[in-house]
């Protein structure tokens, strides 16, 4: 660990001296290039010096030693620093290193990771050899300490110990405690939490907030809390409270929560015209959101909504790297930084031909280079396809609950009355809805009832990736669903939709049950496709890969299933519990 404390060792930054000296050539030289310069608030002109991944020198000169340089005319490009994801959660499917191989066609070279899934399902010991090694990607991964599991899981106490949170917010590529999921605890007064806070304060590490809908007094207790950053204001009125209280605000723009075009609209609207409080991110969306792009998408949509263009570019760069406090090397293109520069083809289209990442080209004249990720051997860090030793039976799928959970949307979920015969072993598909069981996935204990809102016509589907990292299933049909959950043990992890006996449509999720090795475009497909089955079977929701990660997240009203059972939100307790099997 000690030798990673350090970007550069000594030895690094005495051959960035000599470059300067001339006794060392620059690995590449970009010249003449019209950049943007965020100290002066202009574009400029100048030369910009890369030896392997630092920028050491930007200005008027040439290097005197050019023997070993790839030169670079950039007298018809324009460069900007590359993006930074603030708030990316690494695990919607994806894997953190495709979702770093993807990003970087679109320019965002750094991202800052949620660990919910490293924490929860490896031991301490795997997650860090896996932060170690992706220092070594192109792209800049730092990461997040999660003080909650925004769930209610069994034996939470042991995951998040005082020790191993302590051990996470030591880790140098951790910048932030949160986000605060659990904040109502903290609120009634869970001084754990709080100590955690404060150690992260003590460690110059930031707090990243939880709060929709949050009041003006709740916001002002959580500032006087601890809190530095809120992402879930969802209006401009929302932003200008948080404003207000002294919060650096991080505007949204994802697969559930699409709101930046309005937000932009509110804020001008109230006369909000200074932006340097504020950042971007994206909030983990599912992969078909990212097809368009990802912080690219929120410069653009900044800049024709009216934003002033260098506040869209820096809301994405300069805002992020100075409120992180690793704005001496990111965020800027400036001597000394990391050399991770996208190339445009105008101000206007945020979106790079060309992106340099650590000094490396990772996308080139339109075109990703090939091989600047390398596939990754998981299973060394106890990232390995899920091996279930038990079977489901349709003795496991009895369901005499008098109620059951209805969807409002893709993620918000209430209670409602159960008034069919659920008895059966198969329902009709002239209602929406459909048997629901959240299966521990080492088979000990499950919990049975009804879905409603989810489909109309589905006989089948069974998933192994939820919050908490247990089996779903839903459907119409008993053995279908048996079927299914066969298919996903024999997938080694997985979403199978069965009909009739068949299967009509797979998500292969061979690292832990939760996340595919495909690259995310491949991945995008096999989205799509299941997203089109659900849809022709009565899902009307925007993305359902959200609503099974969400059906058992507590950080959400008003009913959720859990490891303890059937959960009300509200009133913080276990309605049912879940049944030893």
């Amino acid at each position: 660990m000690l030798e990673q404390r350090y970007r550069w060792k000594n030895k690094h930054l005495r051959m960035h001296v000599s470059v300067l000296d001339g006794k060392t050539s620059p690995t590449i030289l970009l010249k003449n290039a019209l950049y943007l310069n965020q100290t002066f608030r202009k574009w400029m002109r100048a030369n910009i010096w890369i030896y392997e991944d630092r920028i050491v020198y930007v200005g008027e000169n040439l290097p005197p030693n050019m023997e070993t340089c790839e030169i670079i005319d950039c007298t018809n490009e324009i460069l900007v620093p590359g993006y930074i994801e603030p708030h990316a959660h690494p695990f919607q499917l994806y894997n953190p290193l495709t979702l770093a191989a993807y990003a970087s066609q679109f320019g965002t070279t750094t991202l800052i990771n949620d660990n919910m899934d490293l924490i929860l399902h490896l031991k301490k010991r795997e997650a860090f050899s896996l932060l170690r090694d992706l220092r070594s990607i192109p792209s800049t991964m730092f990461w997040w300490c999660r003080f909650d599991a925004q769930t209610e899981i069994l034996h939470e106490e042991e995951i998040f110990s005082n020790s191993n949170i302590k051990s996470w917010l030591e880790h140098d590529a951790v910048l932030q405690g949160g986000e605060l999921t659990g904040w109502p605890k903290l609120l009634d007064g869970d001084d754990m939490m709080l100590h955690w806070i404060q150690e992260a304060k003590r460690m110059r590490k930031k707090i990243e907030g939880h709060f929709p809908g949050a009041s003006e007094k709740t916001l002002a207790k959580m500032m006087l809390l601890g809190a530095d950053c809120d992402h879930e204001a969802m209006t401009g009125e929302e932003v200008y409270n948080r404003l207000m209280q002294g919060y650096m605000v991080s505007l949204r723009y994802s697969s559930i929560r699409p709101d930046l075009p309005q937000i932009l609209d509110d804020m001008k609207r109230l006369g909000i015209e200074a932006y340097d409080r504020l950042l971007f991110n994206t909030d983990g969306s599912s992969s078909t959101f990212y097809e368009q792009g990802m912080n690219d998408q929120m410069i653009r949509i900044a800049i024709e909504k009216g934003v002033p263009v260098i506040d869209a570019y820096n809301m994405a760069t300069a805002n992020i790297a100075k409120y992180y406090n690793i704005d001496h090397i990111h965020g800027t293109i400036a001597t000394g930084r990391v050399a991770n520069i996208n190339f445009l083809s105008s101000i206007e289209n945020p979106t790079p031909v060309s992106v340099l990442a650590k000094g490396k080209w990772v996308k080139r004249n339109g075109v990703q280079v090939d091989g600047a990720y390398t596939a990754n051997t998981w299973d060394q860090y106890g990232l390995k396809p899920l091996e279930l030793d038990w079977n489901l039976s349709t003795d496991d799928l009895q369901f005499s609950m008098p109620f059951g959970i209805k969807m409002e949307n893709s993620v918000i979920t209430k209670p409602y009355s159960i008034a069919i015969d659920a008895s059966v072993d198969e329902l009709p598909t002239n209602h929406d809805e459909c048997f629901f069981t959240l299966m521990d996935r080492n088979g000990k204990w499950r919990i049975n009832t009804l879905l409603k809102g989810f489909a109309t016509t589905l006989p089948a589907l069974a998933s192994s990736y939820s919050n908490s990292g247990d089996i779903i299933l839903i459907g119409k049909n008993k053995q279908d669903i048996v079927h299914a959950f066969n298919r996903m043990k024999e997938l080694g992890g997985g979403i199978v939709m069965v009909e009739n006996g068949e299967v009509v449509c797979e998500v292969p999720l061979k690292l832990n049950g939760i996340m595919s090795e495909l690259p995310v475009e491949k991945l995008i497909e096999q989205e799509k496709r299941l997203l089109l089955e659900l849809e022709e079977r009565g899902y009307k929701f925007s993305d359902p890969i959200y609503s099974l990660a969400f059906f058992s997240a507590t950080h959400l009203p008003y009913i959720r299933i859990t490891q303890q059972g059937m959960y009300d939100v509200m009133n913080k307790t276990v309605l049912f519990p879940s049944i030893m099997r």
